[in-house]
């Protein structure tokens, strides 16, 4: 076990609320069509002050708030998201900015593994806590998908949405049981084009493309979800081996919010009852690195995750990546 503790979470949704009615007007789609298909009933967008920086501030300023710490007494600030504000400089070093901490010396880096961002930081933060140079960390997950995505493809650019979360991550204290007691990521890569956006960087430059739908999201569903379907049951046999016990002895598991079907596939494949599985993709859409941690926020907000019990996050990613981490709470 690598001991971690999640002393606090925060989150921060955007106040503008999109419902799936609303874009099936907009779009010409038939009533009902979005929810049926993707089950997303509402999503929220930023607005064109809410960056990806101010939203992980925000979200990171509660989860300060909610464990009684001071900004300096963090010891490193991992972004964990998919989407940034700029090519150049990472999203890490934004966000004290947008909280006034222009001179604090927090080191800042990015964490991006795309939909798996934040379980990875937090797989990462857990060997680099050691009780000396690194004694809290803060994980931020901070996405704005609102702003790629291409109406053409209504089946894709409705499903996802915006927002932002963030966890303080510390050593337990003598007698805790809190930690990391499982952690994988595999990534195969016959499917890293499955999910793109292809305008941006070195293959498609800015000043080399005029064509906009270089600059939207495209991904192939169905390819996404039979690669994942076919790596679930090998990845999770190799999870399991690391622990004494199996899926029964969770108590709550909470997955990348990918789509409805995707949903509905993890929870009969790991044969969870409903009520051990977070879902909120009804109310927020699928928000990229940021699903994970919203979706646990909301769990420890409510009640459904209690210090001691286990939990295991678990979702894909670009790449194509799988990952999971469990954990005492």
């Amino acid at each position: 076990m690598k001991a971690l503790k999640i002393l606090s979470m925060g989150k921060y949704i955007p106040e503008k609320q999109i419902s799936s009615t609303e874009l099936e007007k907009e779009w010409n789609l038939p009533e009902g069509w979005v929810k049926q298909r993707n089950g997303v009933e509402f999503r929220h967008y930023a607005n064109k002050t809410e960056t990806g920086a101010y939203m992980g501030a925000r979200a990171l300023e509660q989860a300060l708030e909610r464990a009684g710490i001071r900004f300096e007494e963090l010891d490193l600030l991992l972004d964990a998201s998919g989407s940034f504000d700029y090519p150049i400089p990472h999203n890490a070093c934004l966000i004290p900015a947008e909280m006034g901490y222009l001179d604090a010396g927090v080191p800042c880096w990015d964490i991006d593994s795309t939909c798996l961002s934040f379980v990875t930081a937090l797989d990462v933060a857990s060997y680099l806590l050691d009780g000396k140079r690194f004694k809290k960390i803060a994980i931020v997950s901070s996405e704005i998908s609102s702003n790629c995505l291409d109406p053409k493809e209504p089946k894709t650019a409705s499903l996802f949405g915006d927002s932002a979360a963030a966890a303080i991550v510390a050593l337990p204290e003598a007698g805790e049981s809190s930690g990391i007691l499982a952690a994988d990521m595999q990534t195969f890569s016959e499917g890293a084009l499955f999910t793109l956006m292809p305008g941006g960087g070195n293959v498609f430059p800015p000043l080399r493309s005029n064509d906009h739908s270089d600059y939207s999201f495209k991904m192939d569903g169905p390819k996404v979800l039979k690669m994942a379907m076919d790596k679930l049951g090998p990845f999770m046999a190799k999870l399991f081996e690391q622990v004494d016990f199996g899926l029964d002895a969770l108590d709550l598991l909470v997955p990348h919010q990918a789509s409805k079907v995707g949903l509905d596939f993890a929870q009969k494949a790991l044969n969870l009852p409903k009520d051990k599985m977070v879902n909120v993709l009804h109310k927020y859409g699928n928000c990229i690195s940021a699903s994970i941690p919203v979706a646990l926020c909301e769990a420890l907000e409510d009640g459904r995750l209690q210090r001691g019990q286990k939990c295991m996050l678990i979702g894909t990613a670009a790449g194509l990546s799988i990952g999971a981490v469990i954990f005492s709470y």
